[in-house]
């Protein structure tokens, strides 16, 4: 850590400073750079076990479910018809679900397309207004 900076978590003047005034406007502020003192060399390396901690938390629940479904959705209950039943289900699921993307998609490109429409029928229809009024047409626009 640098030493030399202002405020760091020990006994300096700023800091002292920092925690009376703390007190002063508001006590929990002057407690917080309290805990800053006391604690503060201690915050890094909680906050690196911490987020070593999560990211293997985190780390082995993707490992589980790559792909959808992992191994935490396919362990055998012991009942084989059960088990043939929930692997029938699960694949109806995802043929469902990836008609329901393909429906999404199309609508979305259809959406796309109105939209374009739209807009090229009012830019056409700027265009005539703006013809009319006799102010001309604008450079590197075609006529319509």
């Amino acid at each position: 850590m640098n030493q030399s900076a202002l405020i760091r978590p020990d006994w300096t003047p700023a800091t002292i400073a920092l925690m009376v005034l703390g007190f002063v406007v508001f006590w929990p502020l002057g407690l917080a750079m309290l805990a800053y003192i006391i604690f503060g060399d201690r915050l890094r390396n909680f906050k690196k076990d911490a987020n070593d901690n999560l990211d293997g938390l985190f780390a082995s629940c993707r490992s589980k479910f790559r792909g959808g479904r992992g191994p935490a959705f396919r362990s055998a209950t012991g009942n084989v018809a059960f088990d043939d039943w929930r692997d029938a289900e699960l694949a109806r699921l995802d043929e469902e679900r990836r008609k329901l993307d393909e429906m999404r998609e199309q609508f979305d490109a259809y959406s796309r397309e109105l939209r374009r429409a739209k807009d090229q029928e009012e830019f056409d229809r700027f265009m005539r207004e703006r013809r009319a009024e006799g102010k001309g047409d604008v450079p590197g626009f075609p006529a319509t």
